[in-house]
């Protein structure tokens, strides 16, 4: 058995195990929302400390970057029109769905299985852009949509832009690389013994977090949406992919990331805004096992 479809076996169970986990109530809802402000807090922001500390800014890297928030707008615009005949709300919902992707929690573990800390290196600058999608656009769309006379608060997209703390360490680190000072070895030595967490929790936060209860009523909604995001994902990431004159791990990057399951924010945000939080629940879901399927399947045949 190949290194990568090791990688997957060892993922599916420890996502098997926080599924047997949650059913058996030895973990519960709340212990997956605590276990997921550890991840984003702690482990994933040492883990970017780690990977970024002695990175080298170069052109392709600006560039996965600058995609991150092109391919974003590009979906955010497909779900504007799709979804516009469409109640307010409805197409708020479905169209703050599309443009945000699940880079820390979802890849992460699986990138750093396969391609270890080179791999991260381009995952976490799309996922820089990625970051912009997903709390201001993702936002903006959501709050705009959720009501007739919604003023949209500038305030508090920043605000949550700064309570990113992966968003954050992600700027600080590069910032840092651009000027070149290098962080004390202590602080690498210590970030590197917490980011080994990273990988088996954020495993087991995805198990926690499966739910395979299913309403016939969001069937149709369900395919729409699932066909917009990955017919246009593996379409134009598999033309990105033979065309673009850059090295493969910048390619796999963009192949991989148009594919990834919908970000983990806007559950928070449905609730925030009222939508259908069941609906976004069950969508999110399935895009978890969708991706990490159709993840599988290309690894094998292009690796």
């Amino acid at each position: 058995m190949s290194s990568f479809n090791s990688q997957f076996l060892y993922s599916v169970t420890i996502i098997l195990l926080g599924y047997i986990l949650k059913r058996t109530n030895l973990l519960q809802q709340k212990d997956g929302e605590a276990l997921a402000r550890i991840i984003f807090n702690i482990t994933m922001p040492c883990l970017i400390i780690v990977t970024f500390s002695s990175i080298k800014i170069d052109g392709s890297l600006i560039l996965l970057l600058v995609i991150g928030i092109v391919y974003g707008l590009l979906l955010a615009a497909v779900g504007v029109f799709v979804f516009r005949k469409d109640e307010r709300k409805v197409k708020g919902m479905l169209t703050m769905m599309i443009p945000g992707f699940n880079i820390g929690m979802f890849a992460y573990p699986l990138v750093e299985g396969i391609w270890g800390k080179e791999g991260l290196k381009y995952f976490g600058m799309f996922d820089v852009g990625n970051a912009f999608v997903i709390f201001v656009l993702c936002y903006v769309i959501g709050s705009y949509y959720s009501g007739d006379n919604i003023d949209i608060e500038f305030k508090k997209i920043l605000y949550k832009v700064l309570k990113s703390m992966p968003l954050l360490t992600y700027v600080i680190i590069c910032l840092l690389a651009i000027i070149g000072i290098h962080l004390p070895s202590y602080v690498l030595d210590v970030s590197g013994i917490i980011s080994k967490a990273n990988m088996p929790l954020s495993l087991l936060l995805l198990g926690v977090y499966l739910n395979f209860s299913f309403q016939k009523s969001y069937l149709k909604k369900i395919i729409m949406f699932l066909s917009i995001r990955y017919v246009i994902g593996l379409g134009v990431g598999i033309a990105l992919f033979f065309l673009l004159p850059f090295e493969d791990m910048f390619r796999y990057t963009i192949l991989v990331c148009f594919i990834l399951p919908v970000a983990g924010s806007v559950l928070p945000y449905a609730v925030e805004f009222k939508y259908d939080q069941k609906f976004v629940g069950t969508v999110s879901n399935m895009t978890i096992l969708l991706s990490f399927l159709l993840l599988w399947g290309m690894t094998n045949i292009l690796m």
